[in-house]
């Protein structure tokens, strides 16, 4: 990997704090906490750095845009929020999907991503029906 900037370290601190995955807009608003100057093509670049360097990596949901969390993650799936479209990882699994399959294959790997409101939209769409 390159060497370490503050823009990287910013980055890469934000990424592996958030605990769930995040696009390159959430990367870019967090880091502008730490860095008030950091712009897009700074963090694409950095993100590149740190998914070669191994020490994040993407999450690609069907229909969305790549998002990037920390490698250190075990087994998980994801859960995509419909109102505000953030992700949050879901730290369970329903276990052997293999008996799912066709008679005859062996499943390798899978993916979940579980879909809905979280906390914070379930509670915006409750205080509109209240009000309305």
């Amino acid at each position: 990997m390159e060497r370490s900037t503050r823009q990287r370290t910013a980055i890469r601190n934000l990424i592996e704090q958030a605990g769930r995955p995040l696009s390159p807009p959430e990367i870019l608003e967090g880091a502008r906490d730490a860095v008030p100057g950091i712009g897009l093509a700074t963090v694409y670049r950095n993100i590149k750095s740190l998914l070669e360097a191994g020490l994040i990596q993407a999450v690609t949901l069907p229909g969305d845009g790549v998002r990037y969390e920390a490698t250190t993650h075990h087994h998980h799936h994801h859960f995509q929020c419909l109102g505000c479209q953030r992700v949050f990882d879901v730290h369970a699994c329903p276990g052997d999907l293999g008996r799912l399959a066709p008679p005859g294959f062996e499943v390798q790997g899978h993916e979940l991503t579980l879909y809905g409101q979280c906390p914070d939209c379930r509670a915006a769409a409750q205080g509109r029906g209240a009000a309305g």
